[in-house]
């Protein structure tokens, strides 16, 4: 849930074309014996379309000699024009990863499939995504384990998804849950062209969590709570009822606004320790001889993560010690209405959304 600009984020100016699926890991040695474990890899979701020569249907990242990126979704006899010329799939078909083409006006162009990070900042999007910084710092802050039971809430364009989807792996348990069904369509679009097709760890549901989540999950089953959404301390009960003792709960929020009354809440429950709360701020740094400094832009701030974790039932949790400076606690306004303009939040427009549903392949006729 968050408002920056991409336009300085490399990769977040592509365009999106068609499905990319992706997994994770090489090809063994020739001759190498394989453990029960390193078989499963290599038949994990996605893993086949990201190993081996470049096929028809694959998504390639070019790059020229200035660095700028293009992607493409290779065709048999497909052509990628530019005001220099084009590029022909058929060159790039049948070949390795990281090959030099030209195109018929001279101009060359490295050739990669595209990475995690390259597809999330490029993919269709209705709502805001989680970047890739912050799904990272979720993944780990969280200890999204392979085969771990988690719940999402707030799913928006899937970045996220596809995230805690790589952690877990085909053995573990993703429940995501979205309110809007046009963010929900736009996010199974996306996750399903990343894999390839339906993720077998993913369960999508459309509705409100304090709803869904009960109906759903029993309680104590679930080792990780992720929420992305504008007010989540209206949902601290619910979660803590799914979580099993020891088990994860990390937020997503904007604004200090939100961090302070959602610590606060966290606190008053008394079902979970003490909340950590910190951002993720990201800078490039230009390298070329010795002139070797930070880049003039950065990934600045995006959204603050709470975390915290659920405590045993009947647990008395230790009263702290520390002394809060005067005026830390104004008067409660339990009573406030939060909103999405609160936060300059701007919403898609319906023809943005219809447009992106069509891009990822779920138009509402399609279903």
């Amino acid at each position: 849930m968050t408002s920056e600009n991409t336009s300085d984020v490399p990769g977040a100016n592509e365009s999106f074309e068609a499905p990319l699926a992706r997994g994770a890991g090489d090809e063994p040695p020739a001759g190498a014996a394989l453990g029960t474990g390193a078989a499963a890899a290599l038949g994990a979701t996605g893993s086949h379309l990201r190993r081996g020569p470049l096929r028809a249907g694959d998504r390639v990242q070019l790059t020229d000699i200035k660095g700028r990126h293009s992607t493409i979704v290779l065709e048999a006899g497909g052509q990628f024009h530019t005001h220099k010329g084009y590029l022909r799939h058929d060159d790039l078909i049948g070949q390795p990863e990281g090959i030099t083409v030209a195109n018929t006006g001279g101009v060359q162009y490295l050739a990669f499939r595209p990475l995690f990070n390259d597809y999330v900042l490029s993919m269709p999007r209705g709502a805001a995504i989680v970047y890739p910084k912050d799904a990272a710092q979720i993944v780990i802050q969280a200890d999204i384990f392979p085969g771990a039971r988690v719940v999402e809430s707030g799913v928006g364009s899937g970045g996220l998804t596809l995230a805690l989807l790589n952690a877990v792996g085909d053995q573990g348990y993703v429940h995501s849950i979205e309110r809007r069904d046009d963010f929900a369509a736009i996010a199974r679009g996306n996750v399903e062209n990343f894999f390839g097709g339906p993720h077998p760890a993913w369960s999508l549901s459309t509705g409100d969590l304090a709803d869904v989540l009960p109906m759903t999950e029993e309680p104590q089953t679930v080792d990780r709570v992720v929420l992305d959404m504008l007010a989540p301390w209206e949902n601290l009960d619910v979660s803590a009822d799914a979580l099993r003792p020891g088990g994860v709960l990390i937020a997503y929020v904007a604004t200090t606004t939100q961090l302070s009354r959602l610590a606060e809440a966290v606190r008053d429950t008394g079902r979970f320790a003490e909340p950590y709360a910190w951002e993720t701020m990201q800078r490039g740094w230009h390298l070329e001889g010795l002139a070797v400094r930070p880049e003039h832009r950065m990934m600045g701030h995006t959204g603050f993560l709470l975390t915290t974790r659920r405590v045993a039932d009947d647990t008395v949790i230790p009263e702290r010690k520390r002394r809060p400076s005067k005026g830390a606690y104004p008067a409660a306004t339990d009573e406030e209405t939060w909103t999405e303009d609160d936060f300059g939040v701007r919403q898609p427009t319906d023809r943005k959304l219809r447009r992106t549903r069509r891009a990822v392949g779920q138009a509402r006729d399609a279903n």
